[in-house]
């Protein structure tokens, strides 16, 4: 074994490992039996001593150890002080207390311009809006645009989209309660700030966000109120991909919303 070259060394180590040698001996046997057992030494009355002096010279109110910040609270001074959409985005992005965003790609905020008359949210990104950094995105966002110009809505110049959750969950789940309340504050700036003259739920979780309860299958097609604003579930346009036969249901939504809006520009009230 002395005279091994490279090559045949190593094809003899891996000769071993296959067979399941975990350990290398020496040449010389321990009996690790006889070997006295190591302890930590104890700390010396000195070096005690000096760490029981610093201890006593620091203040209490360094000694206490700080309370752990209110997400919600830390998320509503944050929203509050957003003096626009940008910085309301920005502030998102600077949240640093829900774990939603470590698993996402892409934050995912809103699209369109402030003022328009039509406000569309979302309950939480998928694939799709993941990727893309933006709400109704990929095929929901196609058949979006479509149900709009239907009623004679330009999606992106007369509607503003948005998601209740900003950042895609893992495995498309369901957003927690704690999710959801820390999201409430920036949810709830980001429609004054967009200021739209209807809202459209398109969701259980936006339901739940905006009106305080969930069961889109109950509430859809009869307005509500919520943050002072009529408000209207309606199923997800990736909802009517999986189950095409509710788009009837979908078009009697959109018949109604285009109603209201026809209302409102005559003069009238809800």
């Amino acid at each position: 074994m002395d005279h091994l070259d490279w090559h045949m060394a190593r094809a003899a180590l891996q000769w071993q490992a296959e067979l399941g040698v975990r350990d290398a001996v020496g040449d010389v046997p321990i009996d690790r039996y006889d070997a006295p057992a190591q302890s930590p030494k104890p700390a010396t009355a000195a070096a005690t001593q000096a760490g029981a002096t610093r201890d006593a010279d620091l203040p209490a109110a360094a000694m206490a150890v700080a309370p752990a910040a209110d997400p919600v609270a830390v998320a509503e001074a944050a929203a509050a002080a957003a003096e626009d959409l940008p910085a309301l985005k920005r502030a998102l992005q600077n949240f640093s207390h829900c774990d939603l965003r470590r698993g996402a790609r892409n934050l995912v905020f809103g699209r369109g311009t402030a003022g328009v008359r039509v406000m569309i949210l979302e309950d939480a990104p998928g694939r799709a809006e993941d990727m893309e950094g933006l709400p109704f995105a990929g095929p929901a966002g196609q058949l979006l645009d479509k149900m709009c110009a239907a009623i004679g809505l330009h999606w992106l110049e007369e509607v503003y989209t948005a998601s209740v959750i900003p950042w895609r969950p893992p495995q498309d789940r369901e957003a927690s309660a704690a999710e959801l309340a820390m999201m409430q504050p920036f949810l709830r700036r980001h429609i004054t700030l967009a200021a739209p003259e209807v809202v459209i739920c398109m969701g259980n979780i936006s339901c739940q966000a905006i009106l305080g309860k969930g069961g889109l299958s109950k509430l859809r097609g009869a307005w509500q109120e919520g943050f002072a604003l009529p408000v209207l579930p309606m199923v997800h346009p990736q909802g009517l991909l999986r189950q095409p036969a509710r788009k009837k249901q979908a078009w009697q939504d959109l018949l109604t919303l285009k109603a209201w809006l026809r209302k409102q520009s005559e003069g009238g009230t809800t």
